[in-house]
């Protein structure tokens, strides 16, 4: 089985700010490995790099890009069949998020772990969520 790496331009607007993370981290924003696509952790950076001091905003922004990459490939958020999301104090911060969450995912569901973590790479970053989806059989 062979691998394609996403590239993203660095021009793209969602993504121009933070584009350079992919190098000095040594990451892919997506890879395509056969049918599935893989996609890194995404989190909260608005289009100018900021990030929100709200979850539910987070939330919405890291689902916005994750969309977006989907987009970029040809899918859609229905295609996703994994999702796994960390939170910083998901006890506090969960009524925020399901909400945001709800938006975006309908049914079939794709499998979802949420998961509660003490922290993320920016002690700003409250919530990452990455995802797998499925390209749809070659008929």
């Amino acid at each position: 089985m062979s691998k394609k790496v996403l590239e993203i331009s660095p021009d793209h607007p969602m993504f121009a700010a933070h584009h350079a993370g992919y190098e000095s981290y040594g990451y892919s924003p997506a890879v395509r490995a056969g049918n599935f696509l893989f996609i890194a952790g995404e989190v909260g950076f608005r289009p100018d790099g900021s990030i929100p001091e709200d979850v539910a905003e987070q939330a919405e922004v890291a689902l916005q890009r994750t969309k977006e990459i989907l987009r970029l490939e040809g899918l859609t958020m229905a295609d996703l069949v994994e999702v796994v999301s960390y939170h910083v104090n998901l006890k506090d911060n969960i009524d925020a998020f399901l909400p945001v969450k709800a938006k975006y995912t309908d049914r079939p569901y794709p499998a979802w772990s949420i998961i509660g973590v003490e922290s993320l790479a920016l002690p700003e970053l409250k919530i990452e969520i990455r995802s797998v989806a499925v390209f749809p059989d070659e008929k």
